[in-house]
Formats: C-alpha cells, structure tokens, sequence
C-alpha cells in the first residue's frame, strides 16, 4: 500500500531523514518507534507533504506522491491526526468533523460519514453541540481522530497520539485504534508508549538518527536486546 524509498528529508540545511526504507500494507498496523529527535515526526510530515522530500520517493498504492501538495496527499488516501489534535477550540464539535471532510471524493457522503464516525465514537456524538475547546483532552483526541475518518481515508497517520493523556485513556485509545483497523483500515503510528505499542502493531522500525536501524513483528522487536535496553528500560 505505502512503499518509502532511500526518503531523505530535513530543515534548511540540516538534514534529518538519511535514507529511510520501510513500507505499509494493507490492513497493518505498523509503527515507527526511536528516541525524540529520531526523525519520527519528520517522516510523518514527509509523507503527508508538510515538508519537502530532498531525495527518495514515496509511493501510495502504485501512485508518486513524492513532494505533492497536502491536500492531493489527502486527496489520495492519506489523512495523519497530528500531535496535539490541532482541532478548533472555538468551533463546536460538529462543525469541527464537518472540516474533515473537505476531501472532494468525501463531500458528497458527509452525512452518510458522519452516521458512520459518530457510531464508532458516542461520546464524540454527545458532544457534538459544544465548542471543541472545552473537552477533556481524552474527547479532544477522540474528536481528532473521528475527524480524520471523515475524509474516508485508506491509511490513517498517527503522531503521538497518547501525548498528554491519562493512563486509562491512553487504553482506550489504543482500544480505539485496534477499533478501526478491525473495521479495514491500516494505521502507521508513531507513539511514545514503546510497550503498548509493539503490543497492538502488526509490524515495527526502529528509527535512529534519521535511518531505519532494526525491524520485525511487534513481537520480535519487544524480545529484541538492543529495543528493551534502549526503548523499554530492560
């Protein structure tokens, strides 16, 4: 489904991506984990064209979308719920899932899409009416995400999506992610929560120092030596 090729990619002068390979198929979970300033966010922002790419390609379900803009990259498939939610506090609810489906092939199945969304998140359908500000930071990050499936994506990017939550909230996030990949879609995550997240991922990368150093099943990278001394504290 996503296929990245030798991605190289950074900020002004400073290079952070050197050459990274990893693909998604179809139906996974698959998860990039490293330590902060790894590059993990700036792949993210690579691929969903935020940031320019200074080399490699990056291949979306036979199609280049190498350097295209964010809005034909979401247009393509590709919707990321960026860290922090970055929803519109002084919109209500709503209005802030009716922004997500600004995607052309989406408009015309708004209605039908929210039906869909709002069933998946009850809470979120309680809240509708309010102004997404005043939610707890868990509704915030449900809102977020409920707000990414409105543009009726294929690949669902996710960065840090447990970022300033509690821990029983960060359970039913992760409940919720295992939700809708259950329900056919695929998910790349990149998340703070190395354990529960090799946990839940079909497959992993270990991302250092802007270059894929390990890979595997969740499994095999949480019994891997070099990720449970550097990423689990073992």
């Amino acid at each position: 489904m996503l296929k990245v090729s030798n991605l190289c990619a950074g900020y002004g002068k400073s290079q952070v991506l050197n050459g990274l390979d990893f693909e998604v198929r179809a139906g996974e979970i698959v998860t990039l984990i490293g330590a902060n300033g790894a590059g993990k966010t700036t792949t993210l922002k690579t691929l969903c064209g935020v940031i320019p790419a200074t080399g490699g390609t990056v291949e979306f379900e036979g199609r280049d979308l190498t350097n295209r803009k964010p809005y034909d990259i979401v247009d393509a498939g590709i919707t990321m719920i960026p860290e922090g939610r970055q929803l519109f506090p002084h919109f209500t609810v709503r209005d802030n899932l009716l922004m997500g489906a600004y995607k052309r092939a989406a408009r015309p199945q708004v209605e039908r899409k929210l039906e869909e969304v709002l069933g998946l998140f009850p809470r979120v359908k309680e809240r509708l009416k309010q102004y997404a500000g005043s939610l707890s930071g868990g509704e915030q990050q449900m809102v977020a995400i409920a707000r990414g499936m409105m543009a009726d994506p294929r690949l669902l990017v996710f960065d840090e999506p447990s970022l300033g939550l509690s821990p029983l909230l960060v359970q039913q996030m992760f409940e919720t992610i295992r939700n809708i990949t259950g329900r056919g879609m695929t998910v790349l995550l990149v998340e703070q929560n190395v354990f529960r997240t090799l946990r839940l991922a079909d497959r992993g990368y270990v991302l250092e120092n802007g270059a894929i150093v390990r890979s595997g099943t969740g499994a095999e990278l949480l019994s891997d030596p070099h990720v449970k001394k550097a990423y689990l504290g073992h």
